[in-house]
């Protein structure tokens, strides 16, 4: 018989180690790439990018309160803090965006490297829009609610997967499609896959929500992965980064 997806007490700890997996994955990934660039540059990082890392980790926190709140049971104010959570998700989809432009177009300027990478970027915000929109739309469905929120998360996290452990399994794949899709993804499709798999163990059957949510994330990862070899995708890119060709 399968076990219900329904209910406050359900699958409490899955999320809180999930939560935990992926501080890890942003603290490894993110920490010890700043480290590395303050000791050679120095706090040399534009303000957008400051202030792209503190709105970033303070929804991290904020998502963090919500799964330890609802775990505790104090369901009433996970609600209302979801508010909060709702707010800085508007701004991450504003920032995010800004800040690749900003950052690529610098890069763009200094080193000649052209900004076609911004097909990950952008699309990561897509990714996360459509998964968290998805999840307060369904917040009266907390099954769907709490599963999409979290591959939300995941996803948006790809960056810190990739400079926490992707770069060895990409490099033993070499280049081409399955090396630049273990590079880029390798470590949050990781944690989304176990996921399911936990999902199948304990409840004998995948969510709905799950299963349209990985689809839709592997279909924007295609996406992205298919732009960063496009001729035409790298021109747009320079026209977005106000440097057209010519």
């Amino acid at each position: 018989m399968q076990r219900p997806y329904a209910g406050p007490a359900a699958g409490h700890n899955e999320f809180l180690v999930l939560t935990a997996l992926v501080w890890v994955a942003v603290l490894t990934g993110f920490g010890t790439d700043s480290y590395d660039h303050i000791l050679k540059h120095g706090l040399d990082y534009p303000p957008i990018v400051h202030l792209h890392a503190v709105v970033f980790v303070s929804f991290l926190v904020v998502f963090t309160t919500q799964v330890l709140l609802v775990r505790s049971g104090r369901v009433a104010t996970h609600r209302r803090l979801g508010a909060a959570a709702a707010v800085l998700v508007g701004v991450m989809l504003v920032l995010g965006p800004l800040t690749a432009l900003h950052v690529d177009a610098h890069r763009y300027v200094a080193t000649g490297r052209t900004p076609e990478f911004l097909a990950v970027q952008l699309i990561d915000m897509v990714a996360f829009g459509l998964l968290a929109g998805a999840a307060f739309w369904l917040r009266r469905q907390p099954a769907a609610h709490k599963r999409l929120m979290m591959l939300g998360l995941i996803y948006i996290s790809d960056a810190g997967f990739a400079r926490f452990i992707n770069h060895p399994v990409s490099a033993s794949l070499g280049d081409g499609f399955w090396g630049d899709m273990a590079g880029l993804y390798f470590g949050s499709d990781l944690l989304m896959l176990g996921f399911g798999a936990y999902d199948l163990i304990a409840r004998r059957s995948l969510h709905p929500a799950y299963v349209a949510g990985v689809t839709l994330a592997i279909g924007l990862q295609l996406t992205a992965i298919a732009g960063l070899h496009s001729p035409a995708w790298k021109l747009m890119s320079l026209h977005l980064i106000g440097h057209p060709p010519g």
